[in-house]
């Protein structure tokens, strides 16, 4: 809250260079701030009283959006790629699966590979597991597995993390 929104009746204020000023009456530090030409901005309103600051109230948005801004530049978004494997799979589908974890995790994203089993193919769990293997090889070199391979239901499912540069 800046100036009339502030309803408190009595405030504690700090001045411009960051000095205290001491404890008035709302008005008297509204006036006070328009006399030196800046805002009177409410920065502490749990405070008993009630912490006012004297500055340009402009410039402060400025900045702290310019520093927000800065902050969601430099954030790294780590998404969650999947890739469906099944038991039956070839070679060379296998290959450009594996191809495709490889580029997620030079990206940086994570990785989840999972193996879904239909019918009877629940009683070839040694097959997935021998290719949840394999496949963990392939990537070895971009990645590290997060969380090794787990039945879960008829899905066998991996996570893969990129490698820290």
């Amino acid at each position: 809250m800046i100036n009339e929104e502030i309803k408190a009746k009595e405030v504690r204020v700090i001045g411009v260079e960051g000095e205290a000023i001491g404890v008035m009456s709302s008005d008297d530090a509204l006036k006070l701030a328009y006399d030196k030409g800046y805002d009177l901005v409410l920065m502490a309103p749990q405070a008993q009283p009630p912490v006012c600051r004297i500055m340009d109230y402009g410039k402060y948005r400025f900045e702290r959006d310019k520093k927000e801004k800065e902050a969601k530049k430099k954030q790294q978004v780590i998404e969650l790629k999947e890739i469906q494997l099944s038991c039956r799979i070839d070679t060379h589908d296998f290959e450009t699966k594996a191809r495709h974890a490889q580029k997620f995790l030079e990206s940086g994203n994570k990785v989840r590979v999972v193996m879904r089993f239909k019918g009877r193919e629940m009683s070839h769990m040694a097959i997935g597991q021998e290719i949840m293997k394999k496949f963990e090889e392939a990537c070895s070199e971009y990645g590290n597995i997060d969380k090794a391979p787990v039945l879960d239901g008829r899905l066998l499912s991996m996570v893969v993390s990129p490698l820290k540069k």
